[in-house]
């Protein structure tokens, strides 16, 4: 049974997020293909799973045998979310740009799931090749050529993290300009963010049906 792991770290609910609405239109299009597979949603906004602290960190890099109690119950809660990326066949996450990156929940999420030696810089990693597809929404354009392309650090820290470091397939979805209905200053680009949202939607419903249709295969 195929399994879908979706992620969302947008601050706002799916009416008001543009990431939030586009991985709906994604696992929307997965579920149409696996009506009986398995979705598992964990919106990092509502219920954060917890800053990667000394313990649970120093649990990752000791022998499972010479744990303490303590270490033990904190990577317990580790590998909880590892095992359900390992599991998953298929992941999207909603990553919206804030302050030029992303949300600390999101960042809080990957320090849990980026264990040295298994999810990263592992030869054998059972994440090797998942695909996992990134709603990489912003304000703004920071598209090669732009003024602000410099201060791209979503697409940046991701792609080192899940394909460099995890050995994942990383596909982005990218809905930009979300700001231009709210800001007088960004009036004249509403075209273009109605644009971009339009084609985001549309990269969703197809890359989700393709990547339910690769996990069914």
């Amino acid at each position: 049974m195929a399994t879908l792991l979706q992620l969302d770290s947008s601050l706002w609910p799916e009416a008001a997020s543009a990431s939030r609405s586009v991985t709906a239109a994604f696992r929307q299009a997965w579920e149409e293909q696996h009506p009986d597979g398995t979705v598992i949603h964990r919106d990092l906004s509502t219920h954060p799973v917890p800053h990667l602290d000394t313990l649970s960190a120093s649990a990752g890099f000791a022998d499972p045998a010479d744990h303490t109690p303590e270490q033990a119950a904190a990577f317990a809660e580790r590998l909880k979310l590892i095992e359900e990326l390992e599991n998953a066949d298929a992941v999207v996450i909603g990553a919206p740009m804030y302050n030029f990156t992303i949300p600390s929940t999101l960042k809080a999420w990957l320090d849990q799931v980026i264990l040295v030696g298994r999810t990263a810089m592992a030869e054998e990693s059972p994440l090797k090749g998942t695909p996992v597809y990134v709603v990489a929404s912003r304000g703004g354009s920071y598209a090669p050529g732009t003024p602000r392309e410099g201060f791209e650090y979503v697409q940046n820290l991701l792609r080192a993290v899940l394909v460099d470091m995890m050995g994942m397939e990383v596909d982005f979805i990218v809905p930009e300009l979300t700001l231009a209905h709210s800001n007088p200053a960004m009036a004249e680009l509403i075209p273009l963010a109605e644009a971009s949202k339009a084609q985001a939607h549309e990269d969703a419903v197809t890359k989700g049906k393709a990547a339910a249709l690769k996990a069914a295969a």
